[in-house]
């Protein structure tokens, strides 16, 4: 008769062969493998084992995985809920990251905002490193002009407007039932960016969503919205998933006010292109002539500098510049 340690052993063989199989898109398979590896901890190890415990915890989340990515939300909170607590940090971030992709489309702004910062906290206790890819950080323009901004090449920046354009029909971007397509995917990036750019954080924000007729999306594709900073800059915005206009780069495109002049710039291009070939900075002094700014190149760009920066940091246990860790990103999700 085999002892709790190959019983142990054998369940964690049929999770990972699930978890392989899942990956593959082998949803039956790896669903067979699940019901083998909570047999043997039901039948045989013992519910109340901590191997079983853990075991079952990974199960229950590989499963929330699978109903979340066929959109079956309801299904996925409640296999959430039947993830343990268990001595698996991993899995307990995870499943922290999952509840929140997972909330109900009319869940309350308070109640995500409160899951975010669970996260936070839970990552914390696990004395585990949570970085959210804010993958727009790694240009070179917006960093060029953070610097031009601490440098104050033109005094005090006073007020920016910043305009971002696409017809998503026509390109693509064919994610009707996504909740909040502007805000939530698109703007999130912009108002990080705003939090970079400009060294400071939101005080007061006014904003207005719709959907134009004839717009193929559930919610609303279209926004304008106010933000006033702390630093007292006030920055003026416009979006649109349903813009018949000239498609912006996918930072927006900016125009920065100060006493004594202005600063235009954009960056990240399309993809199935080099991306970090559209990443320019252009400066006008007052009654002047715009200029082109020198960029100073990155190692990594885009997606590839989150995670080198991510690297970095585990390696050398420092945080990077520009790092967007979960606690950071707090500011640009609120």
């Amino acid at each position: 008769m085999l002892g709790h340690s190959s019983l142990a052993q054998q369940a964690k063989l049929h999770v990972d062969i699930g978890a392989i199989l899942q990956a593959q898109g082998d949803v039956q398979g790896a669903l067979a493998a699940y019901d083998q590896a909570i047999e043997l901890v039901t039948t045989k190890l013992g519910p109340e084992h901590p191997e079983s415990r853990a075991r079952m915890a990974r199960v229950s989340f590989n499963l929330a995985l699978l109903a979340y990515r066929r959109g079956e939300l309801s299904e996925a909170r409640s296999r959430l809920a039947e993830v343990v607590v268990v001595d698996e940090p991993a899995i307990a971030i995870k499943a922290r990251v999952l509840a929140i992709l997972a909330l109900p489309d009319d869940a309350p702004f308070e109640r995500r905002l409160a899951e975010a910062r669970a996260l936070v906290r839970t990552s914390a206790a696990n004395e585990k490193l949570l970085m959210v890819s804010q993958n727009y950080r790694f240009y070179r323009a917006p960093r060029a002009v953070a610097r031009l901004l601490a440098e104050k090449k033109f005094g005090a920046c006073d007020s920016v407007a910043l305009d971002f354009r696409r017809h998503g029909p026509s390109m693509g971007y064919a994610y009707y039932d996504f909740a909040d397509p502007l805000i939530a995917d698109m703007s999130i990036h912009h108002f990080d960016l705003m939090r970079m750019v400009l060294g400071s954080e939101a005080r007061r924000v006014s904003c207005r969503t719709w959907n134009p007729a004839g717009s193929p999306f559930r919610h609303h594709p279209s926004g304008v919205a106010t933000i006033e900073f702390e630093n007292g800059v006030v920055l003026s915005y416009r979006g649109s998933w349903m813009s018949s206009g000239p498609d912006t780069p996918w930072s927006g495109e900016w125009a920065m006010n100060f006493g004594q002049g202005e600063i235009l710039w954009a960056c990240r291009g399309d993809a199935g292109s080099d991306r970090s070939k559209v990443d320019w900075v252009r400066t006008r002094p007052l009654r002047g002539e715009a200029a082109p700014e020198r960029l100073e190149d990155l190692p990594y760009y885009d997606r590839a500098g989150t995670i080198a920066a991510l690297a970095l940091a585990v390696r050398d246990g420092k945080i990077p510049p520009w790092f967007s860790s979960g606690a950071d990103n707090i500011f640009s999700l609120a």
